[in-house]
């Protein structure tokens, strides 16, 4: 493992020290600031020549600065000469512009896997993308992680008795389908139509059956909580009893807080891909640790081991 180094950027450091404490090294040494002109400025601290590079950058918010930062800091690992470099991503920014959806709009995801392999990335280390087929956007290995395990592991020792798991929307259903194997209960899906480029959906109906059931939405992540609140809403009054959530990765941006608050929602279970803000932390959301995940494929990659067999 001498030749494992793994480096963190601004946007969650504490994953990143997680990560390293699961593969017992230490954490790579650089500086990585802005200046007053908003410049970022980058300088890695110790030799990486030769070396296996990861850098641990979610692309939360602020989010084009983290992305920036992570295109400096995969220059400054290229020029210094290391022998791979992978980018970990968490949570990958932009997901849902995959496709020309309008007429004259561009497809960013595929813009920023342009930005990564041009900035000198060789690999790429993900966790449950909007869309599979941004995969395909990259020229470069990809290897998708989903937090499918964990969060069903949760579920099942909550034992939680006369459960129905509910997809959000159609888009997410083969992985609500998933989630609903492992628990031995039914599924449903939310049919919802998005209103516009605002952050607004409607509920049109739900396919299934939830009344006198606990129902367990699952999405792949919790933006301005909006699609929840209204998931919640609209499954309580088709007659479930109570409203559980899960998801990847917790957004949680504008009013998302307050809306989980004053939702009758029981609980919502998130993972840890992105800093979850301590004065974000109701009571009802609990934000489960994926650095272990993280760290086995890290540590699987270096040693030329199989991600797949994590999962079987």
């Amino acid at each position: 493992m001498d030749e494992l180094k793994v480096f963190t950027g601004n946007a969650h450091p504490m994953l990143a020290q997680a990560i390293c404490e699961y593969l017992g090294i230490s954490l790579g040494k650089a500086e990585v600031f802005e200046f007053t002109n908003e410049n970022i400025f980058v300088r890695v601290l110790e030799n990486v020549r030769e070396r296996d590079v990861f850098v641990i950058q979610p692309l939360s918010t602020p989010v084009n600065k983290n992305l920036v930062e992570l295109l400096i800091m995969i220059d400054a690992f290229k020029r210094a000469s290391a022998g791979r470099i992978t980018a970990v991503i968490p949570y990958y920014a932009y997901g849902r512009t995959d496709k020309k959806d309008q007429p004259r709009v561009p497809i960013t995801a595929r813009l920023i896997a342009d930005l990564l392999t041009t900035a000198g990335a060789n690999r790429l280390l993900t966790m449950d993308l909007h869309a599979a087929q941004i995969q395909g956007f990259f020229n470069i290995p990809v290897d998708e992680l989903t937090a499918l395990f964990i969060l069903s592991d949760y579920w099942k020792d909550k034992a939680l008795d006369n459960l129905v798991v509910v997809a959000t929307d159609i888009g997410i259903s083969a992985h609500a389908r998933d989630m609903a194997a492992k628990l031995n209960a039914p599924l449903a899906i939310i049919e919802k139509r998005r209103i516009g480029n605002v952050d607004t959906t409607e509920t049109l109906d739900i396919i299934g059956e939830v009344e006198g059931m606990r129902a367990l939405t699952i999405d792949d992540e919790i933006d301005t909580a909006g699609s929840l609140v209204g998931a919640v809403n609209t499954l309580l009054e088709h007659g479930a009893t109570e409203v559980y959530a899960c998801c990847t990765h917790p957004i949680f941006s504008g009013p998302a807080i307050e809306r989980i608050a004053k939702s009758p929602v029981k609980e919502v279970v998130v993972t840890d891909t992105i800093p979850v803000d301590k004065k974000k932390r109701l009571d009802k959301i609990t934000v489960l640790p994926i650095a272990p995940l993280l760290g086995e494929a890290i540590r699987r990659i270096h040693t030329g081991l199989s991600i797949g067999a994590m999962f079987e």
